[in-house]
Order: structure tokens, then C-alpha cells, then sequence
């Protein structure tokens, strides 16, 4: 992405404007490929965070961002079984801990992608490497297992 490009998509998203699919996933692949200043990565969060996003942005967003790393497929047999409880880690992580194993007891399938390092707390990922023994990286057969 060109720089001049990136800061005309800020300002446009600065001035109230919907940006389109591929001025979504241009910015998505410059912050990925790193051919973008973090100054204007900054001023597109920033005119998005006062701004916000109308839902086909958000869409194309969410879409662009899923895309741009690996994305894992699911046996058909277990669609009725897989669940997903996502986590910033917060204060204590009093959910995911204990709810993640209670469900996988049950038969369903919790492939959890978890944070680590968030502010004084840690991330759920920073509180399960303090169990002895526990391994949070996993290959991809051991996380289909």
C-alpha cells in the first residue's frame, strides 16, 4: 500500500467517509506485510475508533483480518459441536479457565485462541504457562485432537 494511499484512506475515514472492501483489505495487507508507518496505522485506528465503522465495514474488516493469517478447517461431523468463548484475559479470567475444560467434558470442541502480556492481569496464556507442565503452543494435529 502506498503511503500517500494509507494517510488519503485515514483522512477519508477521519471525515466521517466509508472506506470500501479494498481500501479495508489494502490496509490490512500493509500493517501484515509491515509497508505501512505505525503514524499511520495509528491515524486509521484513531479515525475508526471516533468514527466507527458502518456493518459492511466491519465486515470486510473482520473478514480481511481473518484471512490475512492461517485459517483452520473443522471436520463436517463436529459442526454442531464446536463452541468458541473468546477472552482479552481480564481481571482474573474467572470464565474461560474453568467454563473451556467443562465444555470439552461434554463432547464439545473449544479451539481457544488466547492473549497474552494484557496490562497487570497477564493474558489467560500468561496464567495457564504458570501450571507446571502445561504447554499452550500446539501444533495443528494436537489442536484438532
Amino acid at each position: 500500500m502506498a503511503r500517500h494511499q494509507a494517510w488519503m484512506d485515514s483522512l477519508k475515514k477521519r471525515d466521517g467517509g466509508q472506506l470500501s472492501d479494498d481500501e479495508i483489505k489494502a490496509f490490512i495487507q500493509a500493517v501484515k506485510e509491515k509497508t505501512i508507518q505505525d503514524s499511520q496505522t495509528g491515524a486509521m485506528l484513531m479515525a475508526i475508533w471516533l468514527n466507527g465503522m458502518v456493518s459492511a465495514e466491519i465486515k470486510a474488516l473482520t473478514r480481511e483480518m481473518m484471512s490475512s493469517g492461517e485459517v483452520m478447517e473443522w471436520p463436517d461431523e463436529w459442526k454442531n459441536f464446536m463452541v468458541d468463548k473468546h477472552s482479552t484475559g481480564g481481571v482474573g479470567d474467572k470464565v474461560s479457565l474453568v467454563l473451556a475444560p467443562a465444555l470439552a467434558a461434554c463432547g464439545c470442541k473449544v479451539p481457544m485462541i488466547s492473549g497474552r502480556g494484557l496490562a497487570h492481569t497477564g493474558g489467560t496464556l500468561d496464567k495457564l504457562e504458570s501450571i507446571p507442565g502445561f504447554k499452550v503452543e500446539q501444533s495443528r494435529e494436537q489442536v484438532k485432537r
